[in-house]
């Protein structure tokens, strides 16, 4: 067990340990979030929420102008 720590806290050895954590945490996620149809679906809805807000602003405002 002691070996495998030394190994691992060998700075050249964690760099590799560290990339493939993130790595599989990376997969994992996508796998998550596209695993499912309908969770798919509905992050794909989401889509262009930051720009819906912009637009129901403009409007309000085309409004408050005609008025």
């Amino acid at each position: 067990m002691a070996d495998l720590w030394l190994w691992i806290t060998d700075l050249g050895n964690s760099k590799i340990v560290a990339l493939l954590l993130f790595f599989g945490t990376f997969v994992g996620i996508i796998i998550y979030l596209f695993s499912s149809r309908s969770r798919s679906e509905r992050l794909e809805s989401y889509r262009y929420i930051p720009f819906d807000d912009e637009k129901s602003e403009a409007r309000d405002e085309d409004r408050k102008d005609r008025s």
